[in-house]
C-alpha cells in the first residue's frame, strides 16, 4: 500500500506517491488525478521490471516476493 498526496492548484490537482520519488501526475479534478496516478504507478512498475529483466540477462540474480508489515 502506498500514500497518494494531492495538492490543489489553479488548474486542478497535482498528485504523487509519497514513497516513490518520480511517480507524479496531474488532473483537472481529484478523481482524474487519482486515475492518472494509478496509471503512472503502473507504468513505473512496468518500466522497473523491464530494467531488472535487462540487468538480470547480464548475470545471475535472485528475485523473491517481499513485503513489509
Amino acid at each position: 500500500m502506498y500514500t497518494a498526496v494531492y495538492k490543489k492548484g489553479r488548474a486542478g490537482y497535482v498528485a504523487w506517491i509519497e514513497e516513490i520519488p518520480g511517480v507524479s501526475t496531474q488532473g483537472a479534478s481529484k478523481a482524474e488525478a487519482r486515475e492518472n496516478l494509478s496509471d503512472a504507478l503502473s507504468e513505473f512498475i512496468a518500466a522497473r521490471k523491464l530494467l531488472t529483466k535487462k540487468e538480470s540477462a547480464r548475470g545471475a540474480v535472485v528475485r523473491e516476493r517481499f513485503s513489509i508489515a
